[in-house]
């Protein structure tokens, strides 16, 4: 799988449908699965890629920590398969639509392994709440960065 990568603006049309990035076609042809995301977003992966992540939360999640219960819960429950149309189309589900705020205006960015959907004001909010934190904190959030 290729890093997901870059900002793209798509519409949610009146079916609760997204024309997925062209960028991510080849990472999403098979198959999606979209989910609860953490910061009211949606997260996106390929369906190899969400394999994945469910087999390192299994080999790395207790049962015995609620937290990690409650996590696994919320991501799970909320998992919707979909593989796209020809023309990149996937619907998101109202539940999930819902739960991020979703209205026709979006924002999809590539975040490294998934995609993430936002709606659009959601996202700006984001940015413009975060940004000054992004400028200052690169070497204490991951050392040896840059």
């Amino acid at each position: 799988m290729a890093t997901l990568l870059g900002t793209y603006t798509p519409k949610l049309d009146e079916k609760g449908r997204i024309i997925l990035p062209a960028k991510f076609s080849d990472d999403f042809e098979s198959g999606i699965v979209i989910t609860r995301g953490q910061d009211r977003c949606l997260y996106v992966y390929s369906a190899a890629e969400f394999d994945s992540v469910h087999q390192r939360m299994r080999a790395s999640a207790s049962g015995n920590n609620k937290q990690t219960r409650d996590f696994v819960r919320l991501l799970l429950s909320a998992a919707h398969a979909e593989t796209p149309d020809r023309q990149r189309r996937v619907t998101v589900p109202a539940a999930l639509r819902n739960y991020a705020g979703l209205e026709r205006d979006l924002v999809v960015i590539g975040a490294g392994n998934h995609a993430e959907i936002w709606d659009q004001a959601a996202w700006d909010a984001y940015v413009s709440a975060t940004e000054d934190d992004f400028a200052t904190a690169a070497g204490e959030v991951i050392p040896d960065l840059f």
